[in-house]
C-alpha cells in the first residue's frame, strides 16, 4: 500500500512538473510571437528605420545601433508579409537594398505628407448600412500635427453627377440670354440633371458632399472596418501596410504591397487607390 501511494505522488510530481513546464514553454512561444510582432504602427517606422529591435527596445541617437545598416537589413526582413503575398524575393531585396544604400539611406518620418490611411467605414445612408472610405492623412496644426479627412470614395457619389452625353444631353440655348434665362426655372428642378448645365471639366467635390450629409444627418457613422496604409516616400517605389492578426511572427503591420514605380505609374497608382480611374 505504501509503495503504491509512494509511486501515485510520483506520478503527481511528474506530471505537474511536465504541465508546469509545458505552460512556461508555451508562454515563452506567445511572449517571443508578441514582441516579434510589429503590433503598432509606430512600432513599424521604429523598425523600418532601425530606431528600435525586435524586442521593442528602443535605440537612442547616440547607440551604435541606432539606424545600424546591418541591422535594419535584419529588421526590413521580417517587415513583409510572408503568407499571403506576390512580392518577389527580387523585388524585397532590391528594396532593402534601396532604403538601406550606404551613402544614401531612406527613412519613414510618421509626419510626411508622402503616406496616407484609407479606412474602410460602414455609414447609415437613407436607412441602410453602405461601405464609405476615408482617406487620411496627417497635417500639421499650429504646434502639433492631427489627422484630417482628404477625401472620400462612397459608390451613390460616382454616378450622382454623371453628365449625358451626345444628342440626349439637355441644355440651355444659346440664346437664353435675350430670355433673361428664365429657362433656368426648367433645368433646376427637383429630378432634374442640373450637372448637364455646368463646365464641360466640371468635377464634383465629394469631400463637401460627405462634409455636408455628416452635417445634415443623412450619412450616419457606424464603425471602422478595417484600415491600409499606402506610402509614396521611398523614391522609385511604392508599398502598403495591412494588419495580420496571426498566432506565429509573421503578424501585426507588415508590407503587403511592395512595386517599383516611375511618376507616371505613380499618378495612375494614385488614381486606383483614390477610386478616380
Amino acid at each position: 500500500m505504501k509503495k503504491l501511494i509512494l509511486l501515485s505522488l510520483s506520478f503527481f510530481f511528474v506530471f505537474t512538473s511536465y504541465s508546469s513546464a509545458q505552460i512556461v514553454g508555451e508562454n515563452y512561444e506567445i511572449e517571443q510571437q508578441l514582441l516579434a510582432s510589429t503590433k503598432q504602427l509606430n512600432q513599424f517606422f521604429k523598425r523600418f528605420n532601425g530606431e528600435e529591435d525586435v524586442k521593442g527596445r528602443t535605440f537612442e541617437p547616440d547607440d551604435r545601433q541606432y539606424r545600424n545598416e546591418r541591422l535594419r537589413k535584419k529588421y526590413l526582413s521580417i517587415l513583409f508579409d510572408e503568407e499571403d503575398t506576390d512580392i518577389s524575393s527580387q523585388a524585397k531585396n532590391d528594396f532593402i537594398e534601396r532604403v538601406t544604400q550606404g551613402d544614401n539611406p531612406e527613412f519613414l518620418n510618421l509626419h510626411s505628407t508622402d503616406w496616407f490611411a484609407v479606412v474602410n467605414t460602414t455609414f447609415l445612408y437613407k436607412g441602410k448600412e453602405m461601405p464609405l472610405l476615408l482617406y487620411m492623412k496627417i497635417q500639421q496644426e499650429a504646434l502639433g500635427y492631427e489627422w484630417v479627412i482628404a477625401d472620400v470614395a462612397f459608390d451613390p457619389y460616382k454616378t450622382m453627377f454623371d453628365k449625358q452625353r451626345g444628342e440626349t444631353k439637355v441644355f440651355l440655348h444659346p440664346m437664353s440670354h435675350e430670355l433673361d434665362f428664365m429657362n433656368l426655372r426648367k433645368a433646376l428642378v427637383k429630378g432634374g440633371v442640373p450637372e448637364s448645365y455646368t463646365l464641360a471639366d466640371y468635377k464634383p467635390d465629394f469631400l463637401t458632399i460627405f462634409l455636408y450629409e455628416v452635417k445634415m444627418g443623412i450619412l450616419q457613422f457606424q464603425t471602422v472596418n478595417r484600415m491600409n496604409y499606402h506610402f509614396f516616400g521611398i523614391d522609385g517605389w511604392y508599398f502598403s501596410l495591412t494588419n495580420f492578426n496571426r498566432a506565429n511572427d509573421n503578424s501585426g503591420w507588415l508590407i503587403s504591397d511592395l512595386l517599383q514605380v516611375n511618376t507616371s505609374q505613380k499618378e495612375d497608382l494614385l488614381k486606383i487607390i483614390y477610386e478616380k480611374k
